[in-house]
């Protein structure tokens, strides 16, 4: 079985800070954790691989520095890393970013499951994984909670919803999102300390992914933040006194006024 992991690396943060110039978040003097949800992918990766061998690739896109978030995922169990980083990456919207991700993915070699978290903190959109399924053209689940079969052929799993879960069967090779209800991410080993200092991360850029600079990046982005603002609170405010009864009334008479209701 063999499994690739998507990382992020994130700012260890709910306090972050926007460029006013270039409306990204800026990164320097915050420290970076992979992010959260990630952790969960990278276990539930290495639980797989206990039950039917194989081996585990983490594959990321980000600065230079992301490759410290690799190393770490190393020391969990990871077998191998790849580090997707270029100028031309930066100022991605989740479109580009997807792409990109998938011709790393394509790169490292043949497949039967990506596994991804369910999002990022610092991003909360929910949307590369499942577009990274896209440009491979392979089927996906989001919000995986429980995986409950995996055959040669197809995997069926828990897909969490607001009143439940749905079981669903898709084929492999396929992709997965999952939540943190799926598992309970373990601690690095020493041996795996030992490996993720030595190990050889390959860093593909541009020309390695073989892909147009049009198409990553700012450049290939279909959309783009064009201003980032704290909104204003604002509204009149007005309290009602009297029983409930009154109250009632006189909710209902304002909504009325308003043509709310």
């Amino acid at each position: 079985m063999n499994i690739v992991v998507c990382i992020k690396q994130v700012p260890e943060t709910t306090s972050v800070k926007i460029s006013k110039d270039t409306n990204t978040l800026m990164r320097e003097g915050v420290k970076s954790i992979i992010n959260p949800f990630d952790m969960y992918a990278i276990e539930e990766g290495l639980r797989i691989k206990e039950r039917f061998g194989g081996r585990i690739s983490a594959v990321s896109m980000g600065p230079p520095q992301a490759e410290e978030a690799l190393r770490e995922a190393v020391s969990y169990g990871v077998d191998d890393a790849f580090l997707l980083s270029d100028r031309a990456f930066a100022g991605a919207d989740t479109l580009a970013t997807s792409r990109t991700l998938a011709k790393g993915i394509k790169k490292i070699g043949s497949f039967d499951l990506i596994i991804c978290g369910k999002q990022a903190i610092d991003g909360d959109t929910a949307q590369v994984g499942p577009g990274i399924a896209e440009k491979l053209d392979i089927p996906f689940v989001a919000f995986v909670r429980k995986i409950r079969e995996i055959s040669n052929h197809s995997i069926k799993v828990e897909r969490m919803m607001d009143n439940g879960y749905d079981v669903m069967e898709i084929t492999l090779p396929s992709l997965i999102t999952v939540v943190k209800e799926i598992n309970e991410p373990r601690m690095p080993s020493l041996r795996g300390k030992m490996k993720a200092k030595s190990i050889d991360i390959p860093t593909w850029g541009l020309a390695d992914l073989e892909i147009g600079e049009d198409k990553v990046g700012l450049k290939g982005s279909a959309t783009q933040v064009i201003k980032v603002f704290t909104p204003k609170r604002g509204g009149r405010r007005e309290m009602l006194e009297g029983s409930v009864e009154t109250q009632v009334g006189l909710l209902i008479n304002r909504l009325n006024d308003l043509k709310v209701i």
